[in-house]
């Protein structure tokens, strides 16, 4: 069958697509980065990226009108909280119109479970979107998931900082609300055997584990699982506003995140009873599986996707990834170093695990003290690390940097700065001709920038300096 997947490069997407190319099916993915998408399917086949953006109508006419099954996985969690629920409404019916003159039979669209009766706007919005994605022309089948467990999944992580970082904490009162858990196997065993399954056209399904815990609940468990003792007292003298720094601060996730998850948090997320588990043969595994099973994955460094690797993890990066490659040479101000190279193979290595837990090879000291500015002035600060230890590909997160171009083979590297700086940065590791090439490029916005580059100055000729020197030992 030819299958439609949008939401490609996100969380659920990109660990769905391997699933649907080994039972031999054509995957069409409408992405607004195709350069981005073609890093992560290059070794693909069976594969067709074509670059559309659901927000702008006119450019959905390149995608091929023959399609048997789509998924929807479109989800906008935070880039704009005032409008948010606007541009999911937007991306639907834009969605809609495209599939009601296409060949579709099946629409599959992975919601969140709204059975409490104050919804937070993001799930309220959820709803909004599955209304506007109803037909007459096509079928389609919502799943309805809440707290989604895996390794890179944004729960995972956040509760992950959390029991790892704090020994003992005095906590939110949304500590206390109830949500059922579903670990990331469970729900791709759901949206994998949906497929073309006419029992669950025009049906909606909740989907959730076997257990009702709260978050406190979710963070002890945790706990016990990674053998770390801690110590929870929730107080309900804590603002949303407060409660987002709180969360904003103790972990990896952005303040807009933080504050879109802390509205969310305050609702329940119990499902509704239906016989969906039987019909599919799909039985989730419990909280404490779905924890152990993220962490082999982590061990064995095979985490398919993250939510940092997604632009809205530091909340500055809004256009495409290959806007940035073209560093710009004019009103810049350059740090540049170059060194014989000695081992070029090596050199490369160290590079392509450079940042995360490796660290930049000098100034270990210097490059906390500015990841800690960055998080104070509400920047992603050194907290997102890295995908994978020794991997790289265009977009992915790299503490407060963002990979723009990736590839070995040429022995260039580029990233572009996510922290907060008034103005643009990049910083380029290149080796040919015998060479490596290392350059800093900041281009100020006004008098402010100029300040900052000439007041960092100093910084940069020791830690640039040492920093070409371990990576070239």
């Amino acid at each position: 069958m030819k299958i439609l997947v949008t939401g490609a490069t996100g969380y659920i997407g990109k660990r769905l697509i391997p699933l649907l190319i080994n039972d031999g099916h054509t995957i069409i993915c409408p992405v607004r980065d195709k350069k981005r998408a073609q890093n992560y399917y290059k070794n693909q086949k069976n594969i067709e990226l074509i670059e559309a953006d659901f927000l702008n109508a006119h450019t959905l006419e390149l995608i091929p009108k023959d399609i048997d099954i789509a998924y929807y996985l479109i989800h906008s969690m935070s880039n704009s909280a005032k409008e948010f629920h606007t541009l999911e409404e937007k991306c639907a019916f834009n969605f809609k119109n495209f599939a009601e003159k296409s060949s579709l039979k099946q629409v599959i669209y992975l919601s969140g479970i709204t059975n409490d009766t104050n919804l937070s706007k993001h799930l309220l919005s959820r709803k909004n979107v599955e209304n506007t994605l109803a037909s007459d022309t096509y079928a389609l089948t919502t799943f309805k998931a809440g707290i989604i467990v895996g390794s890179g999944s944004s729960s995972f992580e956040i509760i992950r900082d959390i029991v790892e970082k704090l020994p003992a904490m005095i906590a939110p009162k949304w500590l206390n609300t109830k949500t059922q858990p579903l670990a990331i196997r469970d729900v791709l065993a759901f949206l994998h055997k949906a497929l073309n399954k006419k029992e669950l056209f025009n049906t909606s399904h909740d989907i959730f584990g076997p257990e009702v815990l709260t978050y406190k609940e979710m963070l002890l468990q945790f706990a016990k699982v990674r053998k770390l003792k801690r110590y929870i007292l929730t107080v309900p003298v804590m603002t949303p506003k407060l409660s987002s720094y709180w969360l904003y601060f103790v972990t990896s996730t952005s303040y807009k995140l933080a504050s879109s998850l802390v509205n969310s948090m305050g609702v329940e997320v119990i499902g509704k009873k239906s016989d969906i588990n039987n019909i599919l043969n799909v039985h989730p595994m419990t909280y404490k599986e779905a924890v152990k099973l993220a962490f082999k994955k982590i061990e064995q460094n095979s985490i398919i996707s993250s939510w940092k690797d997604s632009y809205v993890s530091s909340g500055k990066l809004k256009n495409f990834v290959h806007e940035f490659i073209n560093v710009p040479e004019y009103g810049c101000f350059k740090d540049f170093k170059k060194r014989k190279v000695k081992n070029k193979e090596k050199a490369l290595d160290r590079i392509w695990a450079i940042g995360g837990e490796t660290g930049w090879y000098y100034g270990t000291f210097l490059w906390k003290i500015r990841g800690f500015v960055d998080q104070l002035f509400g920047g992603a600060g050194l907290r997102r690390g890295r995908r994978h230890p020794t991997e790289l590909n265009a977009g992915d997160a790299l503490d407060f940097w963002r990979v723009i171009y990736a590839d070995k083979e040429k022995g260039k590297l580029l990233l572009y700065a996510e922290m907060i700086l008034p103005g643009e940065a990049w910083l380029e590791f290149k080796i040919e001709d015998g060479y490596i090439y290392q350059t800093a490029t900041f281009r100020p916005h006004g008098l402010a920038g100029r300040l900052y580059w000439y007041s960092v100055m100093p910084f940069h000729w020791f830690v640039f300096n040492g920093m070409i020197q371990n990576i070239n030992k």
